[in-house]
């Protein structure tokens, strides 16, 4: 495959290394950015502001090497909102949706504002099961009741498929007094719901649909990729710029039409939970991520489309191997099923780390790397070619797969989230935990999808797809005891 045509630029443009692509002319944030650091190469800029390392790098060193603020260094500290309102505005056009805001602290963020954004204390919510605690922890934020939705699973893989529409329309007849649908598609491993019939169902019941797309920033940018979220009705979208985009990590946008959805108070929820010292460098790499999409998004994601095209293809040729992949799956993620060939998945991922090569996710029977718009079919081959060796060198008998526990456990909610979360708690030996409610969030990480919450029956079921995961060397997160002997229960 020859390059994409992005990569003809003008010579003028090419000429400057900070900018390849030229971009800073429809990036107000990225231009500002690299006015800021070429006042600072060059002596003229002093601050007397935080940061506190003041550009000097004779103290921690290069580590502070671009460090800006937004305010005070991008713009003035009274004049920046300008910049960022007018790059905003561009995002905002370009998703066809009438609110947008830049968060430097990731889709975590996005989530929690969301959240904030909607109903009030001791309302319900639709909520799909297959959430990030993010979304879990804006429910407590905001006192949201979650009444949670189950996906589809894929019969042989046992990994989560999209959440049915019909699934969807019952809960909303079934809870009238919800105030939203809150639904993370794609999920984790790339699955896709039929938004359109969602955003259908939401507004029949008058309420807004609010994704949670932050592995899909890409989408809607080539006609082989699904529509973006706000392009297929949904009300709200929060989206990771530094996921399938070149931004640097936390960017994410936050993205609204504003028919369910009141503007002033999408204002108030993101500024309760976001810095009010937040980092130039972030936002300019929104920016630019934002103005790359808008001029070479859909050369960028053909290449991505091709690149991974390319993997499944060569990873096909691996005996056992499958790859997920077909309609419910969005093209761009690339998923490998192991059990077929008996090799662990931890085996392959340590080998992978070793080359250089570390990926997203790993469990005993599923890989999860994470293709680019930076990726090109060079390095895919690179990747398929270790991957493929790791996986003959640790080749075993086939099995079944089993499932982690963030896609098989089917939660016993007893009190509401933000209840529990402030409620009395104790600590149990693990013996005596069945039963109990739990007073915290338990997940294996990644992907960060809650097995426990707070508010959940820790169930028998629970408890030995957790100590199965604990024992294949899964990283147990976010509990009080990540090696499972005690858990924080709710007092009687």
């Amino acid at each position: 495959m020859t390059g994409p045509s992005f990569a003809r630029v003008p010579s003028a443009a090419a000429a400057d290394p900070r900018d390849p692509l030229g971009l800073r002319g429809d990036a107000p944030l990225l231009d500002a950015w690299l006015r800021f650091t070429e006042s600072v190469a060059a002596g003229t800029f002093h601050p007397m502001t935080v940061p506190g390392h003041h550009q000097r790098q004779d103290l921690t060193g290069a580590v502070v090497t671009g460090d800006a603020p937004l305010f005070g260094g991008l713009g003035t500290i009274k004049g920046a909102h300008d910049l960022v309102a007018d790059a905003e505005a561009r995002a905002a056009r370009l998703w066809g949706a009438h609110w947008c805001r830049f968060s430097v602290a990731g889709s975590t963020h996005g989530n929690q504002a969301l959240a904030l954004a909607v109903g009030r204390p001791g309302q319900q919510v639709i909520v799909n099961r297959n959430l990030h605690r993010s979304l879990l922890l804006g429910l407590v934020l905001a006192g949201l009741q979650p009444v949670w939705v189950l996906p589809e699973r894929d019969s042989e893989s046992g990994l989560p498929a999209g959440v049915a529409v019909d699934t969807v329309g019952a809960a909303l007849r079934d809870h009238p007094g919800a105030c939203a649908v809150f639904l993370g598609d794609p999920s984790y491993v790339g699955t896709v719901s039929d938004l359109d019939g969602h955003a259908r169902a939401a507004h029949a019941a008058g309420v807004p649909l609010i994704v949670d797309a932050a592995w899909a920033a890409h989408l809607g940018f080539h006609p082989d990729l699904p529509r973006h979220a706000i392009a297929a009705g949904a009300d709200a979208m929060v989206t990771s710029a530094h996921k399938a985009l070149p931004a640097y990590t936390q960017g994410a946008l936050v993205l609204a039409r504003t028919q369910y959805l009141d503007a002033p108070r999408l204002d108030r929820a993101f500024e309760a939970t976001h810095t009010t010292s937040p980092a130039g460098a972030i936002a300019a790499s929104i920016d630019a991520a934002r103005s790359l999409l808008e001029r070479h998004g859909s050369d960028l994601c053909g290449r991505l489309l091709e690149c991974v095209a390319q993997a499944r293809r060569a990873l096909a040729r691996v005996p056992g191997a499958r790859v997920l992949e077909g309609p419910g799956v969005e093209p761009t993620k690339l998923v490998v099923l192991l059990a077929g060939t008996g090799a662990h998945g931890h085996a392959v991922e340590a080998d992978l780390i070793a080359a250089g090569m570390p990926v997203e996710m790993a469990d005993r029977d599923v890989i999860v790397a994470i293709a680019t718009l930076a990726d090109d079919p060079p390095t895919m081959a690179a990747f398929t070619g270790a991957l493929s060796a790791a996986i003959e060198r640790h080749r075993g008998t086939p099995r079944r797969p089993v499932p982690s526990p963030a896609w098989s456990v089917t939660p016993q909610v007893a009190v509401p989230p933000r209840e529990a979360f402030f409620a009395g708690n104790e600590t149990v030996p693990a013996h005596a935990a069945a039963g109990r409610v739990s007073a915290e969030l338990v997940a294996p990480y990644p992907p960060g999808i809650p097995v426990l919450a707070p508010g959940e029956v820790i169930t028998a079921d629970a408890l030995a797809a957790l100590r199965a995961a604990r024992d294949d060397g899964v990283r147990i997160a976010y509990a009080a005891d990540p090696s499972l002997a005690t858990f924080q229960v709710l007092v009687d």
